[in-house]
């Protein structure tokens, strides 16, 4: 087992004066190589990283407070603090800095501040104490202004809190309280506030032991009540004595118990009502306050856990029927509060304090108190609810699956006797409690469905050799549970548009969508098979048609996180149903408003042709295109109809398609340094040395069959010269303008280089430049041909064989014609050959 006694916190102090947690770990101490001295080290308990690494300095100030903390400033604006879990730790570590400083270890500070005047130093070091004017009332304000000058310097406030420990002091001047206010001494009662604040102020828990004494704090509290800013004296002992009242729901037993309830009470009231708000320099000087009352309610925690009759009796009366609704809230609040002070508890602590609430029974207790009509009762067992999922998710998942079983096992004896199971399950409970929640702005609602989130989330799922809690708990939720979170969500979408469309509806089905999001990202078959049987999605894109956008939007997103998955399922389920309509007419109906509807659409359009989702896109297209075909101010439709038109002429030409692919297996890319070495070539050849339409090719590629290599690619222009002249009247009576027809580029390269040319009459999409007729056509007279499309280029080289096609070579095209034009006009015609 881990030791606890070195387990830290790392603290820094930033430039707001506030303690930042920079992680906790386990500190040690030993020699570094690299600081030539010894350090203080602290490695991360989660993953053994170093969190701290600081040299022992010879000549810094460090400071041990409340027994379990190390302050010390490693530059002028960095200070640093270790908090330890154990007071021993604490301790070794601070015999280790007094080691190497020299210092004696009882010192609670082992050097004096540097902003101390030397005359100050000398006489601190010099007085063995600090003497203290005798306790009178011709001397109160003697006293205030001593307290005040000292608690500039640690030393001096560590001498005079050893003074005021000592010799009572804190006692005698609670006399003279009683003594001042009996002669209504207001100037005495204002200089006694000054003197008990400053006392505060000197952070020093044995003082805070004599103060908070049953004998003394009242006093404390009364002479903090004349404060000199105010014109008059507030009245918090009134309030405390006859205002606030303890009310014990279940009997305590034991005094000692009751007596710390009733000063952790006390303390948490003058921390929070009677003492002023602190300034930036005193915020740290009440370190020590803070520290009292949360390891108050520490020790208040493990008395409450270990009385067993106690605890025994709190949850009987919390499920006994009998018990009155008054009684039962005062119940409820008080186990409320007792979770939230667990909140304080050390982590292993906190583990033994919820395994012996599920011992003693609290959910099935819960789940008594969750069904009844009273409200702030079912709001107070929601919270203990959240503090239950928060710390062990698994145990509530645990619990409610146990349920369902014995809930199946008493059902099928009912139904033998032909009787209804009407018992609800929990989780079933929360579902319905976030339906029905009544706040206008959805409050509750909001919290349990967090709550939900966290129960089905997988990440958070334990999985065992034989079991996995996902794979159980999935199939309860589906099975027993799914039908209650969806049921307002089915009942409002029956017709085409929703049948209530009010504020809190729409906010109620938006968090319903998004905890389905959720599903649909993290769960697999159990949220798929849902989704198709029950014709959800179909369901939820009725709500494309609520006037409220939020709600619009969300049901949006549902639909294309199902999209992002790219499952054939969900596809054809959508294709199957028209799914795209819905999303369409929003689409249109949105007309030309650039809004966040507008930009999510056509990012969900956009996500189909960058994936390439051919059934989706041959879908969209071949029932929505007339619908989209004007939107031109984005590239996405055309580009989906481009993928279409390439989809379909693959399937037109099969062979074609098969060609290709045997080719892409052997695809490459070429240096352009070498393209244009080989062109090079080319030119510089003597045209004496070639006959007319003859390639010249490497010697190792004249022992190839060029018959074999351009047989098929005969027989394929061959086709398409034919389909070329069926579809010229076509193309003829066709006026279209916009992307060129695509071209097929063939070409044989080796050493030097031939190409064969053929402009393919592929279909025209709208605004083709190469429609018939257009300038710059292939039709039109004294044009130059171009190829704006894919181009496929067959090359051999040294025997092999690649294919290459690349949409960015439109641009190297234009340069080649260019150079054509520049040509003599027998090369120019060679190189067209």
């Amino acid at each position: 087992m881990t030791d606890t006694r070195r387990r830290v916190k790392v603290y820094t102090l930033n430039e707001d004066r506030q303690w930042d947690d920079r992680g906790t770990g386990h500190v040690s101490s030993g020699y570094v190589e690299r600081l030539k001295g010894m350090s203080l080290l602290v490695r991360a308990e989660s993953d053994g990283s170093l969190l701290l690494e600081s040299k022992i300095n010879p000549n810094t100030a460090y400071q041990k407070q409340q027994d379990t903390l190390i302050v010390w400033s490693e530059a002028e604006n960095y200070d640093l603090a270790l908090s330890f879990q154990e007071k021993a730790g604490c301790d070794e570590i601070w015999e280790k800095i007094c080691q190497v400083q020299g210092k004696d270890p009882s010192v609670d500070i082992t050097q004096d501040l540097v902003d101390e005047s030397e005359e100050e130093r000398f006489d601190d070091m010099s007085s063995p104490g600090l003497e203290l004017p005798s306790c009178e009332l011709s001397r109160l304000e003697e006293i205030a202004e001593l307290v005040a000058s000292s608690l500039p310097s640690p030393l001096r406030r560590e001498k005079l809190a050893l003074a005021l420990e000592n010799e009572g002091y804190i006692k005698k001047l609670l006399e003279l309280f009683h003594v001042c206010e009996d002669l209504e001494n207001i100037e005495g009662l204002h200089h006694l506030y000054e003197i008990i604040k400053g006392i505060f102020l000197l952070n020093r828990t044995a003082l805070f032991e004599v103060m908070f004494s049953e004998e003394c704090i009242m006093d404390v509290i009364g002479c903090l009540e004349y404060d000199p800013a105010l014109s008059q004296p507030r009245k918090h002992r009134e309030f405390l004595t006859k205002t606030a009242k303890f009310k014990e729901v279940i009997p305590i037993s034991d005094p000692e118990l009751k007596q710390k309830i009733h000063q952790t009470y006390r303390v948490q009231y003058i921390q929070d009502m009677v003492l002023p708000t602190p300034s930036v320099f005193e915020e740290n000087m009440l370190s020590t306050l803070h520290s009292f009352i949360f390891f108050n309610k520490v020790e208040i925690v493990g008395m409450l856990q270990e009385d067993e009759k106690f605890l025994t009796d709190l949850f009987a009366q919390l499920t006994d029927e009998a018990t009155d609704e008054e009684k039962r809230q005062e119940l409820v609040n008080f186990l409320k509060e007792f979770c939230a002070f667990s909140q304080t508890l050390q982590p292993q602590n906190r583990d033994a304090f919820f395994k012996t609430l599920s011992n003693m029974g609290i959910l099935p207790a819960l789940e008594v108190i969750l069904g009844m009509d009273d409200t702030q009762v079912r709001s107070a067992a929601t919270d203990i609810f959240s503090y239950l999922v928060e710390y062990n998710p698994s145990m509530v998942r645990e619990f409610v699956m146990q349920e369902a079983q014995q809930n199946d096992d008493v059902s099928k004896k009912l139904t033998e006797q032909k009787i209804t199971n009407k018992d609800i399950l929990l989780i079933n409970l929360i579902i319905e409690h976030m339906i029905c929640d009544t706040d206008p702005e959805l409050g509750g609602a909001v919290q349990l469905m967090g709550l939900l989130r966290t129960l089905v989330d997988p990440e958070n799922m334990l999985a065992t050799a034989n079991k996995t809690e996902k794979t159980e708990f999935l199939g309860f939720f589906y099975k027993h549970c799914m039908h209650v979170l969806t049921a307002p969500l089915l009942a409002n979408t029956t017709e085409d548009k929703p049948s209530k469309d009010d504020f809190q509806t729409a906010q109620l089905l938006a968090l319903v969508l998004e905890l389905l999001t959720f599903c649909v990202e993290h769960h697999t078959y159990h949220i798929k098979n849902y989704i198709i049987n029950k014709d959800i999605l179909r369901r939820v894109l009725v709500l494309m048609a609520s006037k409220h956008a939020f709600l619009a939007l969300c049901a949006l997103r549902f639909k294309r996180k199902i999209i992002g998955l790219k499952d054939e399922f969900y596809n054809r389920y959508i294709m199957k149903s028209f799914l795209f309509e819905p999303v369409v007419k929003a689409f249109l109906n949105n007309g030309s408003r650039y809004n966040l509807m507008n930009s999510a659409i056509i990012e969900m359009f956009e996500f189909i042709r960058v994936e390439d989702i051919k059934s989706l896109t041959a879908h969209v297209i071949e029932n929505y295109w007339k619908a989209l075909e004007d939107v031109d101010y984005v590239q996405t439709f055309k580009g989906l109809k481009l993928r279409f038109e390439q989809q379909r002429e693959r399937q037109d030409n099969p062979k074609l398609d098969s060609m290709r692919s045997i080719l892409r297996n052997h695809r490459y890319r070429r240096d352009a340094r070498t393209l244009e070495d080989e062109e090079e070539m080319w030119f510089n050849t003597d045209e004496d040395d070639m006959e007319d339409g003859e390639a010249v090719v490497s010697p190792s590629d004249k022992t190839k069959n060029d018959d074999d290599i351009m047989d098929p690619i005969s027989k394929f222009m061959e086709r398409k010269k034919l389909k070329e002249s069926e579809e010229k009247e076509v193309l003829l009576k066709t006026n279209l303008s916009g992307r060129q027809s695509p071209s097929f580029k063939l070409s044989l390269s080796s050493g030097t280089k031939t190409s064969l040319t053929s402009q393919s009459p592929a279909t025209n999409l709208p605004g083709s430049p190469g429609s018939p007729g257009s300038p710059g056509s292939p039709g039109s007279p004294g044009s130059v041909p171009k190829s704006t499309s894919q181009t496929a280029a067959i090359t051999t080289k040294g025997g092999l064989v690649g294919l290459v096609d690349y949409p960015d070579d439109d641009e190297d095209d234009d340069e080649d014609e260019d150079k054509d034009d520049a040509l003599p006009l027998a090369k120019k015609a060679k190189f067209e050959s």
